[in-house]
């Protein structure tokens, strides 16, 4: 019983193994038709495989081509800026001249937002403190010599109490995006949730405001041109001519921060003092051993070697701008 129970099993194993045996030669022919019927099927190395793009390489559909637009003078300047290599802001002069943009947003400050045509504000760091920056002028002339500048007695009497103020948007360590946070608005002054900018132009009312930033955005040279571009725009919707200042020092090491400040008061058209361009022939490009600080000098401006410190000529050329400004809007 046991040894046919064992004849059967392997009996039924071996029909098992021929029933199984013809279904895979079937399947096998069968693929092997459906292949040369639809072609050889792809391997892994045949597959196009395109990678998806980043967020950088992706550009947003359009609902319609864009209309073309004849350019103005000002927009003319900003593509031949971008088709130039990034040394060209260099060429530009020290004193600017006055377009009629910033002509428009002066007239637009005394009409529509009551500025005070004889108050100027000051947007910066360290450098904007009246201790060093144009405060002298404010304490009489004991404090300053003009030498050859007298021209500038008119200029120096116009704004008088602008010159000592100590700015609320001017601070030690501000930087571009610093001046739009209300985590540094002096509390004593300002509203809750104002920024330093907001609230300096809300109390002085200014028409001018040199705005002198850059040097503490040296780690973050991209990021500051935007952000520049929101201080302007902020300033010109309030009235306030906006004076952007280049930087005597090159911390980001490709001047890229100065290119972007020339680049963005070409943009809108609104005046440029390029101080570089004033310190540039200095002995040490008129910084300190630091390579940051000015080289300091009282403001005499009738002593030729104390002419070539960096102080009396920021200073300087800070009047000469701000008496082209004030006199090329008024009259």
């Amino acid at each position: 019983m046991t040894r046919r129970f064992a004849r059967l099993t392997l009996a039924n194993l071996f029909f098992i193994m021929i029933i199984f045996g013809g279904a895979m030669i079937f399947f096998s022919l069968s693929s092997q038709a459906d292949a040369t019927a639809v072609g050889a099927m792809p391997t892994i190395a045949s597959f196009d495989v395109t990678l998806i793009p980043t967020r950088a390489e992706v550009t947003p559909p359009t609902a319609a081509p864009p209309t073309a637009v004849q350019p103005t003078q000002a927009v003319a300047q900003v593509v031949a800026a971008a088709a130039t290599p990034i040394t060209s802001w260099q060429e530009l002069p020290v004193i600017p001249t006055i377009s009629e943009r910033t002509k428009q947003i002066y007239l637009n400050g005394q009409q529509a937002r009551g500025n005070t045509p004889r108050a100027f504000s000051k947007v910066g760091d360290c450098e904007s403190s009246p201790s060093w920056f144009l405060g002298d002028f404010d304490k009489g002339t004991t404090y300053f010599n003009l030498g050859d500048y007298k021209n500038l007695r008119q200029v120096i009497t116009n704004f008088q109490g602008s010159y000592a103020r100590v700015s609320l948007a001017a601070k030690s360590g501000f930087s571009a995006a610093a001046v739009f946070a209300p985590l540094w608005a002096n509390p004593e002054f300002c509203r809750t949730n104002e920024s330093p900018l907001a609230c300096e132009y809300r109390l002085h009312k200014p028409s001018y405001a040199f705005i002198m930033l850059g040097t503490n955005d040296y780690l973050q040279p991209t990021a500051f041109e935007d952000q520049l571009r929101s201080i302007v725009r902020y300033s010109i919707n309030n009235g306030v001519v906006p004076i952007l200042a280049t930087k005597a020092d090159n911390l980001e090491k490709d001047n890229s921060i100065n290119a972007s400040i020339a680049k963005v008061a070409i943009e809108f058209d609104v005046p440029l003092w390029n101080y570089w361009a004033a310190v540039k022939d200095l002995p040490g490009n008129g910084l300190q051993e630091d390579k940051v600080h000015l080289t300091w000098g009282p403001n005499q401006f009738d002593d030729p070697a104390n002419m070539k410190k960096a102080w009396p000529t920021r200073n300087l050329t800070a009047l000469q701008v701000l008496d082209v400004v004030w006199k090329g809007v008024t009259q």
